[in-house]
C-alpha cells in the first residue's frame, strides 16, 4: 500500500522493510499532542495532523501510552471523514501504567483497545513500544503475528529493541520497522541497531530526530523550558549538560547559516542522508513547524558538510543520557 504524494523535491517514498507499506520520507510523531511537552489543544492538534496530511506526510506515529489513550482517540478524530486513506497509521503497545507488558494475551487485548480508540478496522504498523524482559520476544511477536493473520494489523515493528532481540523477533515474523531515538547528537545505540536492521532488510524509524528541539537551538538555557514540559526531566537539558550540548549544536548552526536554512533542517537533512531505509518522525504542535521540517527535504548536504558534522558531533559525544536513569532501564533491550 502506497499512500501520499510527494510535495518536496527529494520526497521519494520510502518502503518499510519488506512490507507493502511505503511512506513519505518524513513522518509526524504525535506524542507532543498529548501533554508530553506541556499543554496542547485538541482542535489545534487536529489541524496540525490535517496540515501534515495535506502536505503529503503519510506516517503518523501514535501510542496507547501517549496521554494513556488520549493520543489514539485524537488521531481517530483527525482521520475521520475520509482522511484515513491518506495515512499510514502506526501505534504501539506494551507500556502500561504498571510497567511493561509483553504477554501474548495482553498484546491482543491492547490491540482491540487501540482499534476501538482509533475508530479503524486495521492498524498499518503495530509496534511493541518497549521490550518486556520477563517475556520471550518470540512469544510477544508470535501474538503480534496472530494479529496480522486476523487482518487487524498490516505490519509489525519494535521500539527500542537491541540487535539480538530484533534478530529473534524477525525469525518469528518479518519486522517492517524498528524505532529508536536517532539524531546527530544521539547516535550510539541507533547506529549499532542499523547494522542489524540493514542486514535483515528492516527500516529504521528515527524518533526525536531533533533531540527534542535541542538541535534546533530553540532551548538556550534551562529557563527556556516551560513548566510542566517533560524536557525538564531529561539529563541532556540539565544546566551543565545543556551548555556542553549547545557547544555541539553550534556546528549545526554554522552549517545552517552558510546554507541559509534552519539548524533543525540541517539536522534532519543529515539524518535523511544516512540512508533511504531511515524515516525520521519529528513531532510538533504547530503547522508552521511541519512546513519547516519538510523543507529539510530540499536541503542538500555536501560530502564535506556531512563530514564536518560527523566530526563535530561524533557518536557518544552527547552530555547526559537519553532518558532519566529509571527510564534508561527500559530502552535498548
Amino acid at each position: 500500500m502506497t499512500t501520499g504524494t510527494a510535495t518536496t523535491g527529494t520526497a521519494t517514498p520510502r518502503r518499510l522493510g519488506s512490507s507493502d507499506l511505503s511512506v513519505f520520507p518524513v513522518g509526524l510523531g504525535l506524542m507532543s499532542l498529548s501533554g508530553a511537552y506541556g499543554k496542547s489543544d485538541d482542535a489545534e492538534a487536529i489541524r496540525v495532523i490535517h496540515h501534515a496530511l495535506d502536505r503529503g506526510v503519510t506516517l503518523l506515529d501514535s501510542s496507547d501510552m501517549y496521554g494513556w489513550g488520549h493520543n489514539e482517540t485524537l488521531l481517530g478524530k483527525a482521520l475521520a471523514g475520509g482522511r484515513r486513506t491518506k495515512a499510514v497509521l502506526a501505534t504501539k503497545f506494551g507500556q502500561t501504567q504498571n510497567g511493561v507488558d509483553g504477554r501474548p494475551e495482553y498484546v491482543k487485548s491492547a490491540c482491540e483497545a487501540s482499534l476501538k480508540r482509533l475508530g479503524v478496522e486495521v492498524i498499518d504498523l503495530y509496534y511493541q513500544h518497549r521490550v518486556d524482559p520477563s517475556v520471550a520476544i518470540e512469544e510477544t511477536v508470535g501474538a503480534m503475528a496472530d494479529l496480522v493473520k486476523a487482518g487487524k494489523v498490516r505490519a509489525l515493528g519494535l521500539s527500542e529493541a537491541r540487535p539480538e532481540t530484533i534478530r529473534r523477533a524477525h525469525a518469528v515474523h518479518p519486522i517492517a520497522a524498528v524505532q529508536s531515538e536517532y539524531s546527530l547528537l544521539f547516535r550510539v545505540d541507533a547506529e549499532k541497531t542499523l547494522e542489524t536492521t540493514r542486514a535483515l532488510g528492516i527500516s529504521f524509524v528515527a524518533y526525536s530526530p531533533l533531540g527534542r528541539s535541542l538541535l534546533t537551538g530553540a532551548v538556550r538555557q534551562v529557563a527556556d523550558i516551560p513548566e510542566g514540559d517533560g524536557r525538564g526531566r531529561h539529563p541532556r537539558f540539565a544546566a551543565d549538560n545543556l551548555a556542553r550540548n549547545l557547544l555541539k549544536v553550534a556546528a549545526i548552526e554554522a552549517v545552517a547559516q552558510a546554507k541559509g536554512c534552519k539548524p533543525g533542517q540541517v539536522a534532519l537533512a543529515w539524518l535523511l542522508a544516512q540512508g533511504h531505509d531511515i524515516v525520521p518522525i519529528p513531532g510538533t504542535k504547530r503547522s508552521e513547524r511541519v512546513d519547516e521540517n519538510l523543507a529539510a527535504l530540499d536541503v542538500a548536504l555536501s560530502a564535506d558538510e556531512i563530514a564536518r558534522l560527523d566530526a563535530a558531533l561524533p557518536p557518544g559525544s552527547a552530555a547526559g543520557t537519553r532518558y532519566p536513569e529509571a527510564a534508561m532501564k527500559a530502552v535498548y533491550l
